[in-house]
């Protein structure tokens, strides 16, 4: 039995912890106010004074509350956020279009990735270009199925940056991959025709392989028109108009 409970605790903690970010994001708990006390959040969730300060502490580590002595708890501002994180893109959710994420990643985009193409038009291993293949034939493959299109849509940016062989770019690839995913499936699930992202996609890496520079640059400039166009339908599926 004692195991059975330890192995229902983590479930519980995360249960509390997103429904407490979530009050948050609802602004339920506005940004510079006072969480209500240990107490009283313990009988608004349902649950012990331990899985409250767990939960807390995990907001505290993703940059939503900060804890003080004598003090208490408060909401940070959305500035602090951690909005690349995983976990806090889940919890914001529908309410995810009032920090024009979509938009934001897209900015990043346009600085990083055509450079990152034409370095790894130059630099890239023959296993990168290999893998960028597979990412692409994977993605025309699944072309009906968004889940599995943008799993192979993130594999194929992921590497991109890899081949780039900038260690900043690689390490903005770790950083930014939550946030990457997020975007991608929402404008894939918001097109219907994904083959112009297919199509433009091989062309990359064809240039890669022929180690033109130009044509790679190009090439990533071109995904970024399209994602343009893709942004526009997925604000809309999420409830947001220019």
């Amino acid at each position: 039995m004692e195991t059975s409970g330890s192995e229902r605790r983590p479930r519980v903690r995360r249960n509390v912890t997103a429904a407490i970010a979530q009050d948050i994001c609802a602004d339920r708990y506005p940004s510079g106010s006072p969480l209500p006390r240990e107490n009283d959040l313990c009988e608004l969730y349902g649950v012990s004074r331990t899985v409250i300060r767990e939960s807390l502490k995990v907001l505290e580590s993703k940059g939503l509350v900060r804890g003080k002595p004598r003090v208490g708890t408060t909401v940070c501002d959305r500035d602090d956020w951690n909005i690349l994180d995983a976990e806090v893109l889940d919890w914001m959710g529908p309410y995810i279009r009032d920090f024009d994420l979509l938009g934001c990643i897209l900015e990043a985009r346009r600085t990083i990735e055509p450079a990152a193409a034409e370095y790894a038009a130059e630099r890239a291993s023959a296993q990168e270009i290999a893998d960028l293949d597979k990412a692409w034939r994977q993605m025309r493959d699944s072309a009906g199925d968004p889940e599995s299109f943008t799993d192979a849509d993130v594999m194929f940016h992921t590497v991109l940056l890899t081949a780039s062989h900038n260690q900043v770019f690689r390490r903005l690839s770790s950083a930014i991959h939550a946030a990457l995913k997020y975007a991608l499936h929402a404008s894939n699930i918001a097109v219907e025709n994904r083959e112009d992202a297919v199509l433009v996609h091989g062309e990359l890496v064809e240039a890669l392989r022929m180690r033109d520079k130009t044509g790679a640059r190009e090439c990533a400039n071109r995904m970024l028109d399209l994602a343009v166009r893709d942004l526009a339908a997925a604000e809309k599926v999420i409830g947001r108009t220019k």
